[in-house]
């Protein structure tokens, strides 16, 4: 299943190309990044298409008054052009384009914010007083329109999170919103405000998000996963250390059904004591079938996030568990199997990594014995090492007999003189 924030730019160029995002669905395979990246283009080159026509219109604006346009351009003016001529406007004149916002009554600049340049919703938040821009993102979100007020959450000035803290009190509409933001450091910002704020909002987002709908708690995930480091690990102690049992286990099996199993790994490998303890004591990692569904969706995935998540719960679970977790680990893909001795050095897993191979049984080993056989030499005499030095060799005796060893000393004397044949 497709990511949600892959999801979430898909509909982001749906919106802009005024297309059902149906259409779109065929370039889910680019991925969240790559879609960003084809949304700000295609963007810049609608806009700029009319920037001669409203180049006009902004010639003018410095000599009308405002409080003689504004009434009429919320009487005559359709909300998609009076959106569009605006964001010309941020960008030619942000001070007067912000002054002009804020005098707009809240209900007409949710109906144009839809149309709005992306580059000139960056310019005016940073112009603006919180004030306004906070009524927009609170009538967006009694529409439940978070496709537009996402974006919102990524143009934060630090007086505007301290804004959203205080005056935007739709717990549901702030992850749905932040499912939308594509950038990361503004959703650590906002969460950390949450977190610090005066108002101490995450505890009650999170009690939100627990007793909520599946699909929040698949945005949720989404919006945490991709949060700094510190700010998951604080927010894990909530959603986990502090959650009834029933309730986390229910926000498990639906990170599984939903497909959201490779962000909720990723909080899990950010975890603080207190919250992986919640986290993996609960009931639900008792049942292989449970842990085993953990490992299908990362079939193919290269990110280390979510296998220091994984190597992290599976480091603690009963051996039945480790055991069929070993198991499904062999009968992935083969370049799946070949990459965990890497995805074991970039994630610090090793003893996990080793103790579920050995643990994986006779035909699981061989699997593992097979596939690494083929390994680089690098790779061999790393693998080698790291059974050895973690006290594995009796355990899988039978994987170092199948897979070549490698004399290092001789191997760096072969790299150093393939080298200087190179450079000679």
């Amino acid at each position: 299943m497709t990511d949600l924030i892959t999801r979430a730019q898909a509909i982001l160029l749906a919106r802009t190309l005024h297309v059902h995002p149906q259409r779109l669905e065929h370039l889910h395979y680019l991925g969240a990044e790559r879609l960003h990246a084809l949304h700000e283009q295609i963007s810049r080159v609608l806009f700029d298409q009319h920037a001669d026509t409203f180049r006009r219109i902004n010639a003018v604006v410095p000599f009308v008054p405002s409080s003689i346009a504004i009434p009429l351009l919320q009487k005559l003016v359709p909300p998609m052009m009076a959106g569009r001529a605006a964001g010309s406007l941020g960008l030619e004149h942000p001070g007067k384009a912000a002054q002009t916002v804020a005098m707009l009554d809240a209900a007409y600049a949710a109906d144009c914010a839809p149309y709005l340049d992306p580059r000139a919703v960056v310019e005016l938040a940073g112009k603006m007083a919180p004030g306004p821009i906070i009524a927009i993102v609170n009538e967006l979100l009694r529409r439940c329109d978070y496709v537009t007020a996402g974006p919102f959450l990524s143009c934060t000035t630090p007086e505007l999170i301290a804004a959203i803290e205080g005056q935007v009190r739709d717990d549901t509409g702030l992850i749905f919103s932040g499912a939308y933001s594509y950038d990361s450091e503004a959703l650590s910002a906002v969460i950390r405000q949450l977190l610090d704020g005066p108002y101490r909002r995450i505890p009650g987002i999170t009690r939100t998000v627990l007793s909520g709908p599946a699909e929040l708690q698949h945005a949720a995930l989404s919006v945490f996963s991709r949060c700094a480091p510190d700010v998951i690990g604080r927010v894990g102690e909530y959603l986990f250390g502090e959650a009834e049992p029933a309730a986390v286990a229910r926000l498990v099996h639906h990170a599984i059904e939903l497909g959201a199993v490779p962000e909720f790994l990723t909080m899990a490998g950010n975890l603080t004591p207190v919250g992986l303890a919640g986290l993996v004591d609960n009931p639900v990692f008792a049942d292989p079938d449970v842990a085993v569904d953990l490992v299908a969706p990362m079939d193919g995935r290269a990110d280390a996030g979510s296998w220091r998540g994984l190597f992290a719960v599976m480091s603690r679970v009963p051996e039945e568990v480790r055991r069929a977790v070993g198991y499904a680990l062999a009968l992935t893909s083969d370049p799946t199997v070949a990459a965990l001795p890497a995805r074991a050095t970039e994630t610090g897993g090793w003893t996990t990594l080793l103790d579920l191979v050995a643990v994986s049984g006779e035909r699981g080993q061989a699997r593992f014995g097979v596939v690494w056989a083929e390994l680089a030499p690098e790779r061999r005499a790393y693998l080698h090492r790291s059974i050895t030095e973690l006290g594995y060799d009796l355990e899988l005796a039978e994987i170092t007999a199948v897979v070549a060893p490698v004399e290092v000393d001789l191997l760096f004397f072969q790299r150093r003189q393939q080298g200087r044949y190179r450079n000679g």
